[in-house]
């Protein structure tokens, strides 16, 4: 739902046992847009949440980049979170799927309740999470998650973008 918070225009998301989730179709080389920027407020981290398990796999907030593969299990992307339980600046495979790469920007609840404007080189991110340069992408989506953890999360998701230059 989009909203007014702090002063900002937003997308809110609330999740209760359950995801929240918005899907953008974008195909871009990432060779020429290799930045994405975006701003997220959360009000909380998700205590539950560990990233080794599929039980815990629950973020507050995520923003993928998509990199479609011919077949669904080509798939690969980057799952920028803000988490409850994964150390800031880790990043580690999905306990669901290695194709899926957990990088946490922000961690624990130090910024909660704030507003927080992110930076990403999408090209250098991918190189370490996967040893090798993206592929074209194919969407950017964002995601409010809870269903594993059975709790409940709320964050507001401001515009996002891709750019050749930070």
């Amino acid at each position: 739902m989009t909203t007014f918070q702090d002063n900002q225009t937003c997308l809110r998301a609330e999740s209760r046992a359950s995801a929240s989730g918005l899907i953008h179709r974008v195909r871009f080389a990432p060779a020429d847009y290799p930045w994405l920027h975006w701003s997220w407020r959360i009000e909380r981290a998700i205590p539950q949440g560990d990233p080794a398990t599929k039980a815990g796999d629950d973020y507050a907030a995520r923003v993928y980049v998509v990199f479609p593969g011919l077949f669904f299990w080509n798939t690969r992307s980057l799952n920028y979170v803000w988490a409850g339980g994964l150390a800031q600046g880790a990043m580690r495979p999905n306990p669901f799927t290695a194709n899926a790469i957990m990088i946490a920007v922000q961690s624990g609840n130090t910024h909660a309740g704030r507003w927080m404007t992110e930076h990403r080189n999408i090209v250098e991110d991918y190189k370490e999470a996967f040893g090798e340069p993206p592929p074209e992408a194919g969407l950017i989506a964002i995601m409010t998650d809870t269903d594993n953890t059975g709790g409940s999360a709320t964050a507001c998701y401001g515009p996002i973008s891709i750019s050749s230059s930070p």
